[in-house]
């Protein structure tokens, strides 16, 4: 009997070192194994052989005959459990799937690597790939439109052609249709798709699929495809790396961008992080660090008309809204235009539902989730009214339930809204909504080719259509409220701004056709708006980083946002004070700003209260961590503080 150490893939194991099992032949580091753990079967990985211990273990069941985990993965895992703190179960669950295929997986050999047709590079694109060459991290800082996948699929094509494999990620799974056919159109059946809403038999099928195969490969994915198991990765390349769905918003909180470095590290791979509007701290740091930011400005199709005409539309003028109240008169007739042409339209709203604030204009009476204090959306469709928190339903009411007024009224739309006027208006018009409300056979991915090839005549969405489409057909877009994100009270909300209304500008302007764009604001003669028009990032750059700098914000300290959740207000703010006092007392390097209520205080019936942490060392954030009470939870490294 030989004894080893093993790292099993559940998330009901808590503990933060491997457990010991015992095997009757000796097992290599990354063996893939079946162990019992508690009373089911779980998947494992060996990372070490031990001396036989001083208690009694239990036997691998199982030992499947597959190739063992690539080391670079479980490197990363264990880097991975100190730099983001989290259950060692829960960690490893990232690297295995949650069984093994009932069927073994037929691994056929790949056609040898052909030169695949391309595009032709633009002198931009060729330029920029003579500048990304080495290891290491490199920021593609290229407008929309311009081209970076295509100099993504010519990285790509080095790294096959050198035997090494390629990921590139992106930030929705609904984008990753648009990407896979573009590399599939370069290298076929080299391309594995990997994301979240693959059924569990097909993700099981590719992940086994990936570990067999020893030909150099492309997966093409969202977040957590980071970790296919790859043995000899040469690039990675990061799509849209501004996007906030690459980071973790529960446990371990990463962020792909930081995993993504390490792994190229272990790989000595190259990292490209491609964005129109990089996150400010990225592109401070690549500076710092004097990494390569490569700036790409020229459309990559060659036209001979104007990128987009733009007109700004003040909300406040109600003049201007003579036919709709959400849709103004300059919009509406833009709309038209477009039709009789036969062209796309995209009417952008950050907001879903059909109204986002219901209540009462005689006794102020609102209506809000009893759960979590939060306003409920009335979602038109189905008549009811919906807490988009912890998911609790209402009908709605037909007249105030505390005054019995008759006249309750519905404020401030959402995308369903906007559908029904934008039908009411145009209604020959085929029409469809794109936001997180839709069902699965609603998405865009299931709807892409449709969309693309200019079967739908208005399309209608959230931020969801605002992320890497290139649709040849669309040459409209309205912004129906621009400034939503800017009444959020966080350091976050210029940023976002800028790069949300960037991106959905950035839908037309392609080289396709000629773009116009109609944006309805409250606020016309904001300097953000301006510097957005004008594609003028350095300039909204410079500004933003001075006042991170002046009151202490990323990338100029580490952040550690603390919660605690208590069934009373008055708990959670005795246990928030009494944490705050214990650190001020104990802990000298941090700053703490706080206690005070959770932007969202009441969730699920349970109060929220909040401490945020600074340092400009991390690992002081980190020790801080593994103190935490019970009933705290936290984010390390949060994109946002609310």
């Amino acid at each position: 009997m030989v004894f080893v150490e093993i790292l099993v893939g559940d998330a009901t194991f808590h503990g933060s070192e491997p457990l010991t099992y015992g095997s009757d032949q000796p097992l290599a580091a990354g063996t893939l194994v079946l162990v019992s753990l508690r009373r089911k079967q779980v998947l494992g990985v060996v990372t070490a052989s031990v001396p036989k211990p001083a208690f009694t273990v239990k036997p691998i069941l199982h030992v499947p005959d597959l190739p063992p985990i690539p080391a670079a993965l479980i490197k990363l895992l264990l880097w991975m459990r100190s730099y983001y703190p989290a259950p060692l179960g829960i960690l490893t669950q990232l690297l295995l799937p949650k069984q093994l295929p009932k069927k073994p997986t037929v691994i056929t050999a790949l056609p040898p690597l052909a030169q695949p047709q391309l595009p032709p590079l633009s002198s931009e694109q060729a330029a920029v790939l003579q500048s990304i060459h080495g290891t290491g991290l490199h920021i593609l800082h290229g407008e929309t439109g311009t081209g970076k996948t295509r100099v993504y699929i010519e990285l790509a094509r080095r790294s096959l052609e050198a035997g090494r494999s390629a990921l590139i990620l992106t930030p929705e799974i609904g984008l990753t249709s648009q990407l896979a056919h573009d590399f599939r159109e370069a290298f076929g059946d080299r391309v594995t798709v990997i994301h979240s809403q693959l059924s569990d038999a097909t993700r099981q099928r590719a992940w086994q699929a990936l570990l067999q195969r020893q030909e150099p490969v492309v997966v093409v994915g969202a977040r957590s495809a980071l970790f296919s198991p790859l043995r000899n990765v040469g690039l990675i390349a990061i799509d849209e790396s501004h996007e906030t769905a690459y980071k973790q918003d529960q446990a371990p909180y990463y962020h792909t961008t930081t995993v993504a470095a390490k792994l190229a590290s272990l790989h000595d791979a190259t990292l490209v992080l491609g964005s129109a509007t990089p996150l400010v701290s990225d592109y401070y740091v690549a500076q710092a660090k004097g990494r390569p930011v490569v700036r790409m400005t020229k459309t990559a199709k060659a036209h001979d008309f104007a990128d987009r005409h733009v007109q700004v539309v003040d909300l406040r003028d109600r003049a201007l809204f003579s036919q709709s109240p959400y849709l103004s008169d300059k919009l509406l007739r833009a709309i038209t235009e477009t039709l009789t042409k036969h062209e796309q339209a995209l009417i952008f709203l950050n907001r879903r539902g059909t109204a986002r604030i219901v209540f009462c204009d005689k006794c102020g009476w609102q209506a809000t989730c009893p759960h979590c204090d939060l306003p409920l959306v009335y979602h038109g469709d189905a008549h009811i009214m919906r807490c988009h928190s912890c998911e609790y339903k209402a009908s709605s009411p037909a007249s105030c339930p505390d005054c019995h007024n008759a006249s309750v009224v519905f404020k401030s739309i959402g995308t369903k809204a906007v559908t029904g006027e934008i039908q009411r208006l145009f209604p020959t018009a085929r029409i469809m909504r794109f936001d997180t409300d839709n069902k699965k056979e609603e998405r865009i991915e299931q709807h892409y080719d449709a969309v693309r090839h200019g079967d739908i005549d208005i399309i209608i969405g959230t931020q969801t259509l605002a992320k890497g489409l290139d649709l040849p057909q669309l040459s409209l877009v309205g912004v129906v409220i621009a400034d939503t994100g800017l009444y959020f009270p966080d350091f976050s909300a210029q940023e976002r701004t800028y790069q949300l209304l960037a991106q959905v500008l950035g839908r037309i302007g392609r080289g396709h056709r000629e773009g116009q764009a109609v944006i309805q604001t409250y606020t016309p003669e904001s300097p953000l708006l301006a510097a957005i028009l004008a594609r003028d990032w350095e300039g909204f750059y410079s500004k933003e980083i001075t006042e991170r700098r002046a009151f202490r914000f990323p990338p100029f300290c580490y952040v550690l946002k603390l919660s605690v959740r208590r069934a009373s207000s008055a708990a959670a703010q005795q246990a928030a004070t009494a944490f705050a006092h214990q650190l001020r007392t104990s802990r000298s390097g941090v700053a703490i700003e706080g206690p005070a209520p959770a932007f969202h205080e009441k969730v699920q019936n349970k109060y929220a209260w909040q401490i945020i942490l600074k340092a400009g060392n991390r690992q002081r954030l980190i020790d801080i961590i593994h103190t935490l009470p019970s009933g705290w939870s936290y984010d390390i490294d949060p994109m946002n503080l609310l």
